[in-house]
């Protein structure tokens, strides 16, 4: 298992809330801290894992199990007055923030999808972009913005950094880190390590 989540209390109105796995940097944590980064800016909380109160993110992270699982909520459990009582219905649930959440989760599984690690195997200087393809013969911005994501992917991919993490330095969209990748498996410049 490479990553999991406990889903819990998402119904609500309330700003988004992730607890963090006992891990604490583990997949599940830099996925969902990214996702909700670049879709809420500064609009929710991060809370480091605590084992004494909680969902079943208690039982997985136990030591015996030590399980990279943390938990996206909207206002956390306990810290709204209808929590375990008569109040928390149909009536308490937002159906947009019930879409937003599975939003969320859905663009946290699309980042985890997309996450790979990639060693360049052409790693002495620059390779010669454009008899391989990848170098645009007209300057646009979606150009621009292909050729500095590969780049980015050359000069990162040491075979010890994932696509989450270049993402997170460089400020590229997973999805334009992903296609480029590809782009560059097929011209023969970066082999896949997990």
């Amino acid at each position: 298992m490479v990553a999991g989540y406990t889903v819990t209390c998402v119904g609500d109105a309330g700003r988004f809330t992730y607890k963090r796995s006992r891990i604490g940097n583990g997949l599940p944590d830099r996925a969902a801290e990214h996702v909700l980064s670049r879709k809420f800016g500064s609009e929710f909380t991060i809370m480091d894992f605590f084992p004494d109160d909680g969902s079943d993110e208690r039982q997985y992270c136990s030591p015996g199990f030590n399980l990279p699982v943390g938990s996206l909520m909207r206002t956390m459990y306990g810290k709204y007055a209808e929590y375990h009582t008569s109040l928390d219905n149909r009536d308490f649930v937002s159906f947009e923030s019930m879409v937003e959440s599975v939003e969320a989760y859905y663009q946290i599984i699309r980042v985890l999808d997309m996450n790979a690690t990639y060693k360049n195997i052409m790693p002495y200087g620059e390779p010669q972009l454009g008899k391989r393809g990848l170098y645009p013969t007209l300057g646009t911005k979606g150009t621009a913005a292909e050729t500095s994501a590969i780049m980015w992917l050359l000069s990162s991919s040491g075979g010890d950094t994932d696509l989450l993490a270049i993402a997170d330095k460089s400020g590229h969209q997973m999805d334009l880190l992903s296609s480029v990748a590809q782009k560059c498996l097929d011209a023969g410049l970066l082999e896949r390590v997990s």
